[in-house]
């Protein structure tokens, strides 16, 4: 079926009124390529709602001319270091038509990226990708009929270190394009599949879920390291032919790599050449600095409230090293140690995620009790945010935000 086509199936008499009325609303804005296909995504985002819709897609385009999405995001040019660095690619068409996407996530340096580029340009990178793969859809869809119309994604989570999402900006990325998607392309994905993750993985997605629609999660797969379970449904969809040996296909490149690398950029670290020496300033300005005098110890208690947590901490020395513990104390004064102590030293700050429970009292400590002869700087950002709206503080009310990030007391002992 060509996608200019407006006749649909498998949709029930109120439905086809919904959509009659839907169309008619916006037909002003419609485009010659925006068929019946295209409409019933925004109606089946907002549960066959004509109005509720009609808002969606207006709010849509005018956010596609926000971003120049139709007009400058195609000769847009980007900075060297995501030309080099941002891990991508396709390997051509699944077996219903549908483009490709592969992204081995562990290319995705997103602490050296978010050093070195704005996070405008990286969000526009990542637009200019998908814009370009339902380009390809489309015109796939033209003889292959409406399923062409939508994706089919590769994540390979090997090697993915949560640490890297606990930093505010990669965690405020992350929630701003799962925003821009779930808002700017309901339906377009027909399977993702995320392999090689390991267990940490799904503290990740049990926040970032909160944030997606249910016809999202429910094209989501999630594998282990196990190629005999995934696999199968991969080519289930996919023709050995077009995937890479590595994800267990038949295709090598030009140059005989499993992996594709030729077609799919692996990313990589982004060298230090690239950072924005702005960008590390402004870092520095969202951490506490305090001395740690000899013989004592610096505690930075957090109150968690509710049984489902997270507690974030971005932390470091700037000379020689402390020791570093986490301690929790539950609401009948029992008290463990649920991180460390291990040594934290000198150099780039310990950034790390740990699920926590409440009601119950978190105390991050830095304790230099051993050191006789020296103070020790540290720095630090903490907090305990709830799953359901941690991912972008800033966005929410200065009440609110309160309850989420408490330091009960800091003291020195």
């Amino acid at each position: 079926m060509a996608p200019t086509s407006n006749s649909v199936m498998g949709i029930d008499d109120d439905q086809r009124f919904a959509l009659m009325k839907f169309r008619r609303s916006v037909k002003d804005v419609l485009k010659p390529e925006h068929n019946d296909h295209f409409l019933l995504r925004w109606l089946r985002a907002r549960q066959w709602d004509p109005e509720a819709a009609e808002k969606m897609l207006r709010d849509s385009m005018k956010w596609r001319e926000k971003w120049g999405i139709d007009t400058t995001l195609n000769s847009w040019q980007a900075p060297e270091v995501l030309v080099k660095h941002f891990p991508s690619g396709s390997t051509g068409f699944d077996k219903e038509g549908s483009p490709i996407i592969i992204v081995p996530f562990v290319g995705l340096d997103a602490w050296g990226m978010l050093h070195s580029v704005t996070r405008t340009d990286l969000i526009r990178m990542i637009l200019r990708h998908l814009e370009h793969y339902l380009a390809l859809g489309r015109k796939q869809a033209l003889t292959h009929g409406p399923a062409a119309l939508k994706v089919t994604v590769i994540f390979d989570l090997e090697g993915f270190n949560i640490r890297q999402y606990a930093w505010k900006p990669a965690a405020e990325m992350v929630f701003t394009l799962l925003q821009i998607y779930e808002a700017n392309y309901p339906e377009i994905l027909k399977a993702c599949f995320l392999i090689n993750a390991p267990k940490v993985f799904s503290l990740a997605f049990s926040v970032v879920k909160k944030f997606m629609h249910e016809y999202t999660i429910s094209k989501i797969r999630i594998f282990g390291t196990d190629p005999k379970k995934y696999q199968p449904q991969i080519l289930a969809l996919i023709d050995k032919e077009v995937l890479p040996v590595h994800y267990g296909g038949s295709m090598v490149d030009e140059n005989g790599d499993p992996k594709c690398s030729s077609l799919i950029k692996p990313g990589g670290k982004v060298p230090k050449s690239y950072y924005s020496r702005n960008i590390q300033e402004e870092d520095s300005e969202h951490y506490t600095r305090v001395t740690v005098k000899t013989g004592e110890k610096h505690v930075v208690d957090l109150l968690c409230p509710d049984s489902e947590s997270v507690l974030k901490w971005d932390v470091g020395v700037e000379n020689h090293d402390i020791k570093f513990l986490i301690k929790k104390r539950d609401a009948e004064g029992n008290e463990s140690v649920v991180h460390g102590p291990r040594k934290l030293s000198e150099g780039p700050a310990d950034v790390g995620v740990m699920p926590v429970t409440g009601p119950a009292t978190y105390s991050v400590v830095f304790d230099n009790k051993s050191s006789y002869l020296r103070s020790k700087k540290v720095y630090y950002d903490v907090l305990i945010s709830i799953p359901s709206r941690d991912l972008n503080m800033t966005d929410v009310p200065e009440d609110e935000l309160a309850d989420l990030k408490i330091a009960a007391s800091s003291s020195d002992e």
